[in-house]
């Protein structure tokens, strides 16, 4: 039997509304989400900007209850066994929240003992993060002269200091440029290597796909789907035709290349210009929830 570090049981998550007519309602942002997540792999939560990923990552951290709903972290509930539990946890928030007051060093020094760890474990731990991350020249620079994507390793630094099980990042590269966000990938590989379970949130395709052994498609609160990337674009078909039509952009999915290419020949000889090419999982994602957003 698999071994599941992250449970979730028909999570639902509803806030207070006060709709158009003034009337007060609940909005679910969360509506009764099951998900279980393997020891040691990394799983990710896509979904375009409002589907409810950061609530549920909120929920998971324990930074807001859940409406109803169970979730076991390590076999552990939260509901009742919370501090066991925020030991085994690290999180890597989607906004920057360190002490702009204090130097690379100090942030991590604060975390470590937050931890209650004694000071030769933390001056080895944060010097080895440090080095790890790329950080050591920078250690005793002011927080704030960091540029984003210093910033995003020290956050990631700083989430591992307590050597978690678990580390949960939320949009980890949002408003890098690709050169840093590929960095950002390669650090959350060799986190997971190291057996660390990771559980992102992001509405980057390209970096689901990159990234995740399995992903979670999530729309409107609602999980759509839970499969490899390679077994979603295999259900869809492997590859697409995509043509241009007089009322729009066109494309099929097929199973084999040999029906693809016969789709396409015919395709030419009506319309012109023809793409056949590899499906991949944005394909996916549009045909699932109708929404091409955060592409």
């Amino acid at each position: 039997m698999e071994s599941m570090m992250i449970e979730m049981e028909n999570l639902v998550k509803q806030f207070p509304h006060t709709n158009a007519a003034k009337k007060k309602t609940w909005k679910t942002a969360v509506a009764g989400i099951s998900l279980s997540v393997r020891r040691g792999e990394v799983f990710g939560l896509l979904g375009p900007n409002g589907a409810g990923k950061t609530t549920i990552i909120r929920m998971l951290t324990m930074q807001t209850q859940p409406t109803s709903g169970m979730i076991r972290i390590d076999g552990q509930n939260l509901s009742r066994d919370g501090r066991s539990v925020k030991e085994q946890i690290g999180v890597v928030p989607q906004h920057v929240n360190f002490d702009q007051e204090l130097t690379v060093w100090e942030n991590m020094e604060l975390h470590a003992r937050l931890h209650h760890m004694g000071r030769e474990e933390r001056v080895a731990r944060i010097g080895e993060l440090l080095r790890e991350m790329e950080l050591t020249e920078v250690q005793n620079d002011n927080v704030r002269r960091l540029s984003g994507g210093m910033k995003r390793r020290l956050l990631i630094a700083r989430a591992l200091i307590h050597r978690p099980q678990v580390l949960f990042l939320d949009e980890p590269t949002v408003a890098l440029d690709p050169q840093i966000r590929r960095h950002i990938w390669d650090l959350v590989r060799e986190i997971a290597k190291s057996g660390v379970t990771v559980l992102l949130t992001t509405h980057y395709i390209e970096e689901a796909e990159a990234l995740c052994d399995r992903v979670s498609i999530i729309n409107k609160g609602e999980l759509i789907d839970v499969q490899t990337p390679q077994a979603f674009c295999e259900v869809l078909g492997i590859y697409a035709v995509e043509w241009d039509e007089e009322d729009g952009h066109a494309y099929r999915f097929f199973h084999t290349r040999e029906e693809a290419r016969a789709h396409a020949r015919h395709i030419e000889e009506v319309h012109g210009r023809v793409l056949l090419r590899p499906t991949n999982l944005e394909d996916v994602f549009i045909e699932l929830t109708g929404r091409k957003e955060g592409l």
